[in-house]
């Protein structure tokens, strides 16, 4: 569930009137619920209690400052894929030793900040990156920490751009490198294997990839040649967009519990979307209305560039009035909602059933607090748009909307085209 309840026909985020919001910081915006955010984190923490777990929020979903500082008070760690991650993580006081470090192209520059940083431990990808870890850590004079990203080729049904357990995949290892890997662990001289990273992929309703993928990962473990500590699981639970029967953080818990305590490992998980995706919303005014041939536009000043998933992965979101209308079996519309940019491409919603509307009125794009402002983009020279917080019944404005100076901050005129 989510704190985004209508009150007299109003939308309302916790106790603030979401039309009130918009007022004062203009539109488009993003909008979270501290609330929110707490109880998923709650919820997940709460049903893995019986085993010694330490989950490690996906940062790359949403990396606002605020919303990340919200969830280490609460006990998280982070899971980062980037050296600017890592900055932002260390900017708001996390623990090193609660960060984990993933993605298949790690830079000599992002492994060295790391190691300096003394994180817990890099999920590696491929031998050549081990290799360059080590390295790294042999000219620091140091032993850096390291699981061992494994591929267990496990299909899972969710959009192909966000399938990453399978064999075509670019993520992970297969066991036969990562097996020859651990038998040659004393070869790495500045390295300590600590455990195993699997992430088969984003948006997964159903456990059952899960039960596959541990299945294979214990027949590993009991042939390891070495000792190990960590089994990370990854993350990818599916949240609730449209029809989705997402399994509950309990029900996808009491699936794999089994396996993990009979791997015997310290559990990490890295949940992204489940905390923060429905925490989340996009609110967007219209700008017109449009009638062309057999079709109905409602035009609003929230495009591609603020929230790409339509776009990208036609992701479904809903799209609701912030005022609704209070009459029972008022008229509606069937329309796209699209944006201002110079694209086909550029939609947020296609053939919805909306409320007849009017210029300036307000609309809200749920189940946008994942994968929302952290991919948004000044594409069209506009300006990226502001992120609000609310709190109970106070809202905060917890990053400003971007000026036209912004826009060309670092751009340089070289002295001969002047």
């Amino acid at each position: 569930m989510h704190e985004f309840k209508y009150r007299h026909n109003a939308l309302y985020c916790e106790h603030v009137k979401v039309s009130d919001v918009a007022a004062v910081v203009g539109t488009p915006f993003y909008l979270y619920s501290y609330q929110t955010i707490v109880d998923h984190y709650q919820k997940i923490n709460k049903a893995f209690t019986g085993v010694d777990h330490l989950i490690c929020f996906s940062m790359k979903s949403n990396s606002n400052l605020a919303i990340c500082r919200i969830l280490i008070k609460e006990g998280s760690g982070l899971d980062i894929v980037s050296g600017g991650e890592l900055f932002k993580a260390l900017k708001i006081g996390i623990d090193p030793k609660r960060i984990v470090f993933a993605g298949v192209g790690k830079s000599r520059k992002e492994i060295e900040e790391a190691i300096r940083a003394d994180i817990l431990f890099f999920n590696v990808e491929s031998l050549p990156e081990i290799d360059l870890i080590d390295s790294v850590a042999k000219g620091l004079n140091v032993k850096a920490d390291v699981c061992l990203r494994l591929n267990p080729d496990v299909a899972v049904k969710t959009h192909r751009y966000i399938v990453t357990g399978m064999s075509e995949s670019k993520f992970g290892m297969s066991f036969d490198v990562a097996r020859r890997i651990l038998e040659r662990a004393d070869a790495f001289t500045n390295i300590r294997i600590r455990g195993l990273h699997v992430h088969i992929g984003s948006q997964i309703t159903r456990s059952r990839p899960y039960v596959r993928a541990l299945k294979r990962v214990y027949a590993f473990v009991r042939n390891s040649p070495i000792e190990l500590e960590y089994l990370n699981i990854g993350g990818g639970l599916g949240v609730i967009y449209n029809k989705e029967q997402p399994q509950t953080a309990h029900r996808f818990a009491r699936a794999i519990l089994p396996f993990v305590k009979k791997i015997g490992l310290k559990l990490i998980l890295e949940p992204g979307r489940f905390i923060v995706g429905n925490s989340g919303i996009l609110v967007t005014r219209v700008a017109y209305l449009k009638e062309s041939f057999h079709k109905k536009f409602v035009i609003v000043d929230a495009g591609m560039n603020d929230l790409v998933r339509p776009s990208y992965y036609n992701a479904y979101h809903s799209v609701v009035p912030v005022e609704r209308n209070a009459q029972r079996n008022a008229p509606s519309v069937i329309a796209d909602v699209v944006g201002p940019i110079c694209e086909s491409g550029d939609f947020l919603a296609k053939s919805r059933h909306l409320p007849i509307l009017g210029d300036g009125d307000l609309l809200a794009v749920m189940g946008a607090g994942a994968y929302g402002y952290t991919m948004s983009s000044n594409y069209n020279s506009r300006p990226r748009v502001p992120e609000v917080l609310v709190m109970k019944d106070k809202f905060y404005v917890v990053r400003e909307r971007e000026t036209y100076k912004d826009l060309i901050k670092g751009e340089i005129i070289p002295e001969g085209i002047l």
